[in-house]
């Protein structure tokens, strides 16, 4: 029997495959930019990511598991996959518009959601609420890492 472990894994999985929809062209582009001197961690963000999803991953299985197939589960897992969906876009249509200011947008956009799925799935599972706090945490350091990059780089807003 599949369980729901195992599905809401491997949509997390698949989605987070969608960041790898870019060419070295795009990559290129991206590796010119000039960065803030304190950026000092970037070989670490796709370590950190990686956990970040986990966590996600954990906390809608916690929330499906909480009350399985009602619908508003269901719309939960909706809001799931839309913030991975904004998350894992990051990337690939920062690179293809090579515009920071595309990047910053999403990142913020990927924060709201963040927030407000924590704040609606707090009564619900404290334990899935913490589990979105990594996301919470490190998803703004990204978009204001971004929005500097932006004022270095004014030719790829």
């Amino acid at each position: 029997m599949i369980r729901s472990w195992m599905v809401i894994g491997a949509v997390a999985f698949l989605v987070a495959l969608a960041a790898n929809f870019f060419t070295r062209g795009d990559r290129r582009w991206f590796q010119h930019l000039r960065r803030p001197g304190w950026l000092t961690f970037e070989p670490l963000i796709p370590i950190i990511w990686t956990i970040i999803f986990i966590c996600g991953a954990w906390s809608a299985y916690l929330v499906w598991e909480a009350n399985p197939g009602a619908n508003f589960t269901w719309l939960l897992m909706g809001c799931y996959l839309l913030l991975e969906i904004v998350t894992v876009a990051y990337n690939p249509v920062m690179f293809r518009t090579r515009s920071l200011k595309v990047g910053t947008i999403l990142g913020g956009t990927g924060v709201i959601i963040g927030l407000l799925l924590a704040l609606t799935v707090l009564p619900i599972s404290g334990w899935a609420a913490l589990l979105l706090v990594p996301y919470l945490l490190w998803s703004p350091i990204g978009t204001y890492t971004t929005w500097v990059m932006m004022h270095l780089n004014p030719a790829d807003v």
